[in-house]
């Protein structure tokens, strides 16, 4: 079996082989998801709000990072593991943001870090690629972006979407920063059919997404349990994904409770 590098990212994008990213935030997932062979496995720091049930997506810590990176680490074997930065670390210095990609790498095991918001953070990108750890560098339309050039940020990824030629020369120019601070793979956030393929074809590493993006892009990111439907939200609601999951543990649980209250053998239980 042999590791995906970020070379391989790279020449994937010469190729013109998409890239395959998943979102995974435990052990079995990153398992499943290095064996289907993707190509980057991504530990989010969705993981709070998503898995934790917490309100605030900013409330999680670089420790509670490491903890999550490390189970994934485990799971990964062949992927390339990134592994977020909370928010924090980046927003305070480049000192600070190499201090947080050396702990993520050396206790969490990820190969590459993320850094959302990149664009307004050059210089900790450049500083972290300077400590020889690699970066995926996010960022994309945010709702300033948006309104300052006339676009509903709702709409902004829509296949109809009217965007100017401005916001496409501002998301490349952001872009192609990221790639002068030494960015191995960027995160384009609601690229949209229009301003997607500007970027792509402007820089010469590769550009994947999850919101807001789509084939024009050199890959996509989905979080592993929204592409599975696990969300208890699946119960009521069939989700839009390659499955549900919540159903089916529903009703797996539900039988193993009335197996319970039968006073039948549960199943899976030595005798």
């Amino acid at each position: 079996m042999t590791k995906v590098s970020v070379g391989d990212m790279i020449s994937a994008k010469r190729d013109g082989r998409k890239l395959v990213g998943v979102v995974a935030w435990d052990y079995q997932i990153a398992r499943i998801a290095d064996r289907v062979g993707v190509d980057i496995v991504s530990v989010g720091d969705s993981v709070g709000t998503n898995l934790w049930g917490r309100a605030n997506p900013l409330d999680m810590t670089l420790d509670e990072m490491i903890v999550v990176c490390r189970a994934v680490r485990s799971g990964v074997q062949r992927a390339l593991l990134s592994c977020d930065f909370p928010y924090g670390p980046l927003q305070e210095g480049p000192r600070e943001a190499v201090r947080a990609a050396l702990r993520l790498v050396k206790e969490g095991g990820a190969d590459m870090v993320k850094l959302d918001g990149a664009a307004d953070f050059t210089d900790g990108v450049e500083a972290v690629v300077r400590a020889g750890i690699p970066v995926f560098a996010q960022f994309g339309i945010t709702p300033q972006t948006a309104l300052r050039h006339g676009v509903a940020y709702a709409n902004a990824a829509a296949p109809d979407a009217v965007v100017s030629s401005e916001l496409a020369d501002e998301m490349l120019a952001q872009a192609r920063a990221l790639e002068g601070a030494g960015a191995a793979v960027l995160d384009f956030t609601n690229s949209g059919p229009t301003v997607g393929p500007v970027v792509v074809a402007g820089v010469s590493i590769p550009v994947m997404g999850g919101f807001g993006g789509g084939p024009w892009l050199d890959g996509r990111v989905r979080m592993a349990h929204a592409a599975i439907g696990y969300s208890a939200d699946g119960i009521d609601e069939p989700p839009d994904a390659y499955a549900n999951v919540a159903r089916i543990a529903f009703d797996a649980l539900s039988e193993y409770a009335n197996d319970v209250r039968a006073s039948k053998q549960i199943r899976g239980q030595r005798r």
